[in-house]
């Protein structure tokens, strides 16, 4: 028997027609109440402006000063290591050079990580509930995906001042915090460094948003989303792992 197209479940009078400020805080606050005013009216393009505005100023803020452009070429140069990829003087006096344009670098990311990522993401989880029968719009579905990425942006926000004080680019709140006695290079270590407290919250929150969305449970959503998330983690863990042996 068909779905029918998602509708959205109903909300308080006072979130019928929610204002930006209003989603913005209530995904964060309410957000199973502000994914169903969210699904009746899909709207993407404001969150998605402002979430990437907001994470481009933060990164900005933090590449602009001295201490930002050293943390990023050590980012650079760990990434590099990590896959393999030697770093020798000239190597490094390159990325030194690139890091003058911090401000570029910031730009790209936050697009990448804003509308790319957000449209990339929607568009798969659209194909993939739709292979299960599962009927919705795209506008619906890129609309919840681009309100959940609200806590993207406050991860972002968050890790500045902290980033500025341990004068590193890496992410501050990761379960890295527990590998304290493990070799920086194991397996392990690189796993807990890439599961990201901020990115556990954000699959928490869209899954809630594709469970109003599809009417499915929060659960099954979550626990979909959450074994992807860690299985990517582990592929890249041991591929850098391999490849840094090897490199």
């Amino acid at each position: 028997m068909s779905l029918g197209p998602a509708r959205a479940e109903t909300a308080p009078p006072s979130l019928d027609n929610p204002s930006l400020l209003a989603r913005l805080t209530g995904v964060v606050i309410r957000p199973r109440s502000t994914f169903a005013a969210v699904v009746a009216r899909p709207r993407a393009a404001g969150v998605l402006a402002l979430v990437t505005t907001a994470s481009f100023a933060a990164m900005a803020a933090f590449v602009v000063a001295d201490v930002g452009q050293v943390a990023l070429v050590d980012q650079w140069e760990r990434t590099a290591l990590a896959f393999g990829q030697p770093v020798d003087d000239a190597r490094y006096a390159e990325l030194q050079r690139l890091s003058r344009y911090g401000i570029h670098y910031a730009a790209a990311t936050a697009l990448a990580r804003g509308p790319v990522a957000v449209v990339a993401l929607a568009a798969v989880l659209y194909g993939a509930f739709s292979a299960r029968g599962r009927r919705a719009t795209f506008p619906q579905v890129l609309a919840v995906v681009a309100h959940a990425s609200v806590i993207l942006a406050l991860r972002d926000i968050v890790g500045v001042p902290l980033n500025y004080v341990r004068e590193s680019f890496a992410s501050p709140i990761t379960l890295a915090w527990f590998a304290g006695m493990l070799d920086e290079g194991s397996p392990l270590a690189r796993f807990l460094a890439l599961v990201d407290a901020f990115l556990l919250w954000w699959i928490v929150v869209l899954a809630v948003g594709l469970s109003v969305l599809y009417r499915a449970r929060v659960r099954a959503v979550a626990v979909t989303l959450f074994g992807v998330y860690l299985g990517i983690a582990l592929v890249l863990a041991g591929t850098m792992a391999v490849l840094g042996r090897n490199g």
